[in-house]
Formats: C-alpha cells, structure tokens, sequence
C-alpha cells in the first residue's frame, strides 16, 4: 500500500511536470529590415578613377561573401602581423572573453536548478537542559552526547516554468556576451588597420612636406643669389625665408600626430608606449582593394555584432517577464529527510536511531503591497524598452553601411579632383619657378604657387588615405566576416602579481 502511495504521488508530481507550462512571451527572431538598399538611389557599380595611387576604380559586389580575414586585401605583411599580435594580447578583446565566461558559467549555475539539492550534514552536540524541564532523553542522562547523521533532499518543481525562463534568459545573456567578443574582435581588427593607415598617411604628408621644403630652399638659394648679383630685392629673399619657415612650421604637428599614432598602435597591440612596435606602415606598402562587397538588408541583421546583441537582449528581456510573472503564481515543492539520531557514536547507524520525514508545500503569495504586480510591469517595460533599442540598433547599423558606401563614393572622387588639382598646382609652380630663375616673375607670383602646390600634394596623400579608410570602414560596417572565421581569439589568463600571461583552457570542452 506505501509503495502504491508513493506511486501515484510520483505519477502526479509528472503529470504536473509535462503538463505545465513556461508563462511569459516566447521569443521570436525579429523580421528583417523592409528595405532592399541602403541608400536613397541605386548604388553605382563602381567608383570614378583617376590616375593617382589609389585612384583605381572599386567595384561594389552585391551579395559578395566577406573573409573573415579581410583586413588581407590590403595586402600588407606588416598589417597582417601586427593584427595577429593584438589578437594574441589585446586587453580589451580578452575582458570580453573572460566575461563570456562568467556569463556562460551563470548559464550552467542556474541550470543546477532543475535536479533536486541534495545536503548532508553531520551534528555533534552536548547538552545540558534545566532540571525544571523533563528529561530529554528516555534514560534521563543529563548533561548528554548527540549526534546525528542526515541527508537532506529538496525540490522545487517549474510548474509555471520559472527556472525555465530564467535559464532562458541567462542565455540569452550569454549569447550576448558571445557577440560582445565579435565586436570587441571587429572593432579590434578594424581599428588597427584605420590606424595603419593614418600612420601611412601620416608619413605620406611629412614627406610632401619635405619635398615641399628642399624645393622652398632650393628657390631661395636661387633668390640670394639673384640679390646678391643685384637682379632681386632684399624684400623678395626674406619673403621666400618666411614661406619656407612657414612649411618648416607645418611638421612638428604632424610629427607629434605620428607619434601618437604610433602610441595608439602599439596600446592596440597590447603593450606599453616604451614597448613600440616595429612595424611601420607607408601608403606605397598598401593596396586598395578592387571589390567590394555590399550585403543585403535582410543579411546585415544576422551579421552585425552589434544587432545580435541587441537581439540578445530583446530575447534576455522577454525572458525575465515570464519570470516576474511565475514569481506572482503558486510554486510547489517537495523535500525529504533521513538520517541516524543517537546518544553514542558507536552505534548511531542502527535500525533504532532511523529517522526520516517527508513534506510537500505550496506557497502563493496573498499580500506582498503590489511588489510582485510592479516587478512585473518593470519587467514588461524593459522588454518595451530593448524592442526600441533593437530597433534603433538596426537603424544606426544600416546607416553605417549607408555612410560608408558614400564615403567610398565621393572619396573617390576627391582623390580624382585632388589629383586634378596637383596636377594644374605643379605645373604652375613650374612656370612661376623657371619665370623666378629668369627674372620675369614677382616672388609673391612664386609664393602663392608654392603655398597653392603644398596644399594640393597634402590633399592628394590624405584622399589616398581616405580611400584605405573607407575600404576597412565599409568592411566592418557589414559586419567583418566573423562568421566565415575557422578559429576563435585565443583564451589567455593574466597573473597580475608577475604580469604572466598563459593559455587558458576551456574546462567545458
């Protein structure tokens, strides 16, 4: 007859189990963007071209997949290296990756929940009661030994699928987190190329910068000459030592701007500014990319980091709803109790010390001041609240793509009307030059070409520049390929004490 209780207890208990249900919303992926293009009018097939470095047409690939190494078609060895090198040290990629982990361990903690807890102690006492109370023990020894030996089982079953859903949301926590990494990684990657570039770029104008200035020199040798043989004033000779202490004036800012942009690539590698890396990077050591590749609409929600976790959140947020809303109805739990009582340690595991009980409750809340009822709004308008935030994400996503494509666009063109300039700017410097040399020109004609073919050659570096940049721009606008890649950044662990750095392992593989 007990066991036959106790089978239909167990019966019910099941029969509760199946058939109970998660409450709260259940996620849905949300429906891609209702849009075809990025931009108002149709993209062009290609960009305009000149005959300057750089100045190639590119070529927009529509559906074209992206490497996940795509910082490779810039086809520089240096760049290549020293991305690895921040991949392998980088501080910030490794916080993320180390808070993946805590987000995944709280996943698999909260996963304990659906075995029973199961406790086992052990108790020894002596005691000494009042003589005005009755003997507590039979034999009426007093002071008297105890000891007692129990395990302890409880279990509180997900009937409305509270556990369940905070499973769910841990989760989705973790997923998040997962993306966090793939933007840490893609921003990582993508800011040590655009940082190459500027340093490339850099370089480029300090030494336009001095050609510029041997050519100023140069023109006022010539000038002193001429005034020394009477054919120049001494007013023109110092107006061509002013030019050319003016352009002398314009490479400190760009030296210190090299410098700190070489302070930035080398924090980027994980390292300290006396530990400068020794890669330097020069635009002729690069090349432009001649396809680009341009993802649908529909594609970039499911590639962008920072939409997935936005996506994450929504579902995390949906999640903690049906929690709030479990924690408002009845929850049900049952625990058992056995062990050994008794007065002498050597004979506690007997027949006669057995003792044991088992109980099942439920509890509902009746009157909590409304807590329960506004945890639940809060809840509500959370999940409110990531639905926006998922949205305005895809929308600033989308507009990324957008600025980059007509950054590719009208950078194009720049270089191809910068190089037009250069072209017009050296020719009449030429012409002002040669009149100088023959006396047939006035040195404030020769200023002005001067200043006029600096500014050109600057523009000129700093739209072939722009080009590069807008090549890794529209790259990690699409999303940067993460999920074409074979291998994950690796796991390293940091003893703060010695500054070691050492794999990690990954004790759930």
């Amino acid at each position: 007859m007990y066991v036959k209780r106790c089978s239909g207890v167990a019966a019910a208990f099941m029969a509760i189990i199946v058939s109970s249900c998660a409450v709260g919303p259940d996620f849905a992926t949300p429906a891609p963007p209702d849009v075809s293009r990025y931009t108002k009018e149709p993209l062009a097939t290609h960009t305009s071209s000149t005959d300057a470095a750089f100045g190639k047409a590119q070529h927009f690939v529509q559906g074209r997949e992206i490497s996940a190494e795509w910082w490779k078609l810039f086809h520089s060895p240096g760049l290549n290296a020293l991305i690895q090198r921040s991949l392998d040290a980088n501080p910030t990629l490794q916080a993320a990756i180390a808070a993946l982990r805590t987000a995944k361990e709280g996943v698999y903690a909260q996963q304990g929940k659906y075995f029973p807890l199961v406790q086992a102690n052990a108790i020894p006492s002596r005691t000494l009661t009042p003589g005005v109370i009755s003997p507590t023990l039979n034999s009426a020894a007093n002071p008297f030994d105890l000891y007692t030996a129990q395990v302890l089982v409880s279990y509180t079953f997900d009937v409305w699928g509270l556990n369940r859903r905070a499973v769910e949301s841990l989760q989705a926590q973790a997923d998040f987190q997962k993306f966090q990494v793939e933007a840490a990684y893609l921003a990582l990657t993508a800011n040590v190329v655009v940082a190459a570039i500027q340093e490339a770029s850099l370089r480029g104008q300090i030494d336009a910068t001095n050609e510029i200035i041997d050519a100023n020199k140069k023109m006022l040798g010539i000038l002193k000459n001429q005034f020394t043989n009477g054919y120049a004033s001494r007013n023109d000779v110092a107006i061509q030592e002013a030019a050319l202490a003016q352009v002398e004036a314009t490479l400190p800012p760009l030296r210190k701007a090299l410098a700190i942009q070489r302070d930035l690539l080398t924090a980027l590698a994980g390292r300290f500014p006396s530990q400068e890396v020794f890669e330097t990077f020069k635009l002729a050591g690069m090349t432009l990319p001649p396809d680009l590749p341009v993802s649908l609409p529909s594609q970039l929600v499911e590639q962008r980091p920072d939409v997935r976790s936005a996506e994450e959140q929504l579902h995390s947020a949906g999640a903690l709803v049906g929690v709030a809303t479990a924690n408002m109805l009845p929850s049900l739990t049952l625990s058992a109790g056995g062990g050994y009582t008794s007065t002498a340690l050597a004979n506690l595991f007997t027949q006669p010390n057995l003792a044991w009980s088992v109980a099942g409750g439920v509890l509902q809340p009746v009157f909590d001041g409304l807590t329960l009822l506004h945890q639940r709004r809060a809840a509500e308008a959370t999940w409110e609240q990531a639905t926006w935030t998922y949205r305005g994400t895809v929308i600033t996503a989308m507009q990324n793509v957008a600025d980059a494509l007509r950054a590719v666009q009208n950078d194009a063109d720049a270089l191809k009307a910068a190089r037009d300039f250069e072209r017009a700017a050296k020719i009449s410097l030429d012409l002002a030059q040669q009149q100088m040399q023959t006396g047939y020109a006035n040195v404030l004609i020769l200023l002005t070409a001067q200043v006029t073919y600096q500014q050109a050659r600057l523009q000129v570096v700093q739209a072939q520049a722009n080009r590069l940049s807008d090549a890794a721009a529209l790259f990690a606008a699409l999303g940067g390929g993460w999920w074409n890649r074979v291998t994950s950044p690796p796991e390293l662990k940091l003893d703060v004490a010695t500054a070691q750095v050492t794999p990690l392992a990954d004790k759930h593989e």
